[in-house]
């Protein structure tokens, strides 16, 4: 593939900013249900400073999958 066809091709892809929001959208809430499943806080920002969540506070959506 030439550099003018990926770079087309991306192009296209980006046009697209509701999957590409989508996308980020379950990857975050899938990286976040693991974190809480394996029982590992993470950092967020609240106020202005960095805070940890405890798995019990991570806000997630459980699908059945």
């Amino acid at each position: 593939m030439t550099d003018k066809v990926v770079k087309d091709k991306i192009s296209e892809i980006f046009k697209d900013k509701e999957k590409i929001t989508s996308a980020l959208s379950k990857a975050v809430n899938e990286a976040l249900l693991q974190h809480k499943k394996a029982g590992n806080p993470v950092a967020s920002w609240k106020d202005g400073k960095i805070v940890w969540l405890q798995p019990e506070d991570i806000p997630v959506e459980e699908k059945n999958r």
